[in-house]
């Protein structure tokens, strides 16, 4: 077995000078002048590609819409900037609103209905009110309601005869209190806390 020693060939191994700590050869320029044209060309094919697909494309969504007239004309509305807000307008589009028919299209989230019906509610619950003013009946304020049932307790119900369970059955049993009332929307909080932050703010005279 022939083995292959560099001193045969005549040509002594290059020295390299470590003592500056780094490589000191420069790169390569070749290797980055054919990446940057290579993605020069690879840039242009896809513009041009692009460029045709959109066209192909247009053409033929022109051909489906018909010629064009005043109704497809695309209208620039960046000139008119932000409209501010109006209240006369709001207001309008609230009354329009009120007298248009039910069932009328949500302009929010919803939140403004829970917040009526919540009020609608407190309203009952909290204040005397007809129920059948020709039975002279009237609803009363759950608070005063309370304190009456506190007072005289509630009427004790007429033992109704029950059939005998059968094999397995049990008898039901109800968990009290059924539910605990509804609970306020995070919509309602919130403006709950920025009514108290408007209420508790100085009055600022000009």
């Amino acid at each position: 077995m022939s083995t292959h020693n560099p001193h045969d060939s005549g040509h002594e191994p290059e020295e390299v000078d470590a003592s500056k700590g780094f490589e000191q050869s420069d790169v390569g320029e070749r290797g980055i002048v054919v990446f940057l044209i290579s993605l020069a060309v690879l840039v242009a094919v896809t513009g041009v590609l692009a460029y045709g697909i959109g066209k192909v494309f247009h053409a033929r969504m022109a051909k489906e819409d018909g010629p064009r007239s005043k109704w497809t004309e695309t209208v620039d509305v960046r000139p008119l900037g932000n409209l501010a807000a109006s209240p006369e307008l709001q207001n309008k589009m609230a009354e329009m609103t009120q007298k248009f028919p039910t069932p009328r299209v949500q302009t929010d989230d919803g939140n403004q209905d829970v917040v009526d019906l919540h009020a609608r509610e407190d309203l009952l619950l909290d204040n005397y009110s007809w129920a059948d003013r020709a039975q002279g009946k009237v609803r009363i304020p759950v608070e005063r309601a309370m304190e009456l049932i506190a007072q005289r307790g509630l009427p004790v119900a007429a033992t109704v005869e029950q059939a005998p369970l059968l094999t397995g059955d049990e008898k039901p049993k109800v968990a009290v209190p059924l539910t605990s009332g509804f609970a306020r929307t995070g919509y309602e909080l919130d403006q709950a806390a920025a009514k108290k932050i408007d209420t508790g703010r100085p009055e600022t005279h000009q």
